[in-house]
């Protein structure tokens, strides 16, 4: 007969967590990544049978495997650890699998089974109300340590060297715009353009590139018109003759000009 008293007891691994916990104002604000998190090192802890608590290593890997984004992993880990719930007791470096290094962990909440381990602090205790826990989630899910945001770019480097070799100090080809891609013609106008020279039209009739002119000037036959003879105009015509010198076709045109 089985015993009524064996009812109620877990016979697989478990997690134990206060319901005073679960009341605080550090856990009501968790993220869900904080909450893969926190859960995927309690997992750690059982997979070493209860043991090595504040030595728990966990990879980026494993949280992005236990159903977390890669890039939500740091800022959970730095939220989780802000709000009381885990310590990071060693801090790991990127790297490949024979270079690289996990963080480790404590959990603050849990007892170990080793007597020789570090029992619980329960850190969470210390934030008291939840406007004080969502502002230090906030300041620390957005808080980046330069030194790691600089070792991650050269991981990057390194590794997008590895998969496309040759191109580590290589640089991108800038797209040129029209104006610099080719060097079109540009449309000159009156000013700036080529004129043509002009061309003359001359009475020989040859042109400005001695060329025949096509249209010769028609000259016709002078009309004569008498003129009365008074005492003006032998004014006009002694005076003419003064300046002409008695030259009978510079006078008249003297006259005419008069």
């Amino acid at each position: 007969m089985t015993n009524p008293k064996r009812r109620n007891r877990i016979n697989e691994q478990f997690s134990a967590r206060l319901i005073e916990m679960l009341e605080s104002p550090a856990y009501r604000v968790l993220s869900r990544s904080a909450h893969l998190v926190i859960s995927r090192i309690e997992v750690e802890l059982a997979h070493h049978g209860g043991n090595d608590n504040g030595r728990l290593p966990v990879t980026t890997d494993q949280f992005v495997t236990f159903g977390m984004h890669r890039g939500s992993v740091a800022p959970a880990i730095r939220e989780a650890e802000a709000l009381g719930f885990i310590r990071i007791t060693e801090r790991g470096r990127a790297g490949d699998a024979e270079h690289g290094a996990p963080n480790r962990f404590f959990l603050t909440f849990t007892h170990g089974r080793n007597s020789r381990q570090e029992p619980p602090t329960h850190d969470w205790r210390y934030i008291k109300t939840r406007e004080e826990a969502e502002e230090i989630a906030r300041v620390a899910r957005a808080e980046k340590n330069p030194n790691a945001v600089a070792h991650g770019k050269r991981s990057w480097r390194s590794r997008h060297a590895k998969t496309f070799p040759g191109t580590e100090n290589s640089h991108a080809s800038v797209r040129k715009n029209r104006t610099e891609a080719t060097k079109s013609p540009v449309r000159k106008n009156r000013t700036t353009g080529q004129s043509k020279k002009p061309y003359y039209i001359y009475i020989s009739g040859e042109g400005a590139h001695g060329a025949t002119a096509a249209a010769k000037l028609e000259w016709t036959t002078p009309v004569l018109t008498e003129m009365a003879y008074t005492p003006a105009l032998r004014k006009r015509y002694e005076a003419a003759c003064q300046n002409a010198a008695c030259d009978g076709s510079a006078i008249v045109a003297a006259m005419w000009a008069l």
